[in-house]
C-alpha cells in the first residue's frame, strides 16, 4: 500500500485545514491508518489513528478536541480535520500504515510523503 499525504498549508491561528491521505492498493480491515506530526529538531510524534475496519479512532492529548481523524472507504482516503490550530502545531504531517493499533513510529511500515503545516500567531 503506497500512502499520498496532502492538505497542508499556513494558516492562522485559530484557523482549519484538513489533510488527505490517498492509499493505493487494499487495506485490509484490521489495518491501521496514523497521522504522525515532527517538527524541526524534534522526533516524530503521533497525532490521530483510525481502525480500518471498526473505524475506531485515538488521539494525542494535544490534540485531543481539535482534531478530528475520519476514512471514506470508498476511495481509500483517511482525513484529519484540524480546528483551533496553534503555533505549535506547526511541523510537517505524515500518514502511515500498520497492522496493529502502535504509537511508536517504528512501528510503522508505509509512509507517505509529509506535507507542510504552518500556523502563524
Amino acid at each position: 500500500v503506497q500512502l499520498q499525504a496532502s492538505g497542508g498549508g499556513l494558516v492562522q491561528a485559530g484557523g482549519s485545514l484538513r489533510l488527505s491521505c490517498a492509499a493505493s492498493g487494499r487495506i485490509f480491515s484490521s489495518s491501521v491508518i496514523a497521522w504522525f506530526r515532527q517538527a524541526p529538531g524534534k522526533e516524530r510524534d503521533f497525532v490521530a489513528a483510525i481502525r480500518w475496519g471498526s473505524g475506531l479512532t485515538y488521539y494525542a492529548a494535544s490534540v485531543k478536541g481539535r482534531f478530528t481523524i475520519s476514512k471514506y472507504s470508498a476511495e481509500n482516503t483517511v482525513y484529519l480535520q484540524m480546528n483551533s490550530l496553534k503555533p505549535e502545531d506547526t511541523a510537517v504531517y505524515y500518514c502511515a500504515r500498520t497492522s496493529e493499533l502502535a504509537y511508536a513510529p517504528a512501528q510503522y511500515k508505509s509512509w507517505g510523503q509529509g506535507t507542510q503545516v504552518t500556523v502563524s500567531s
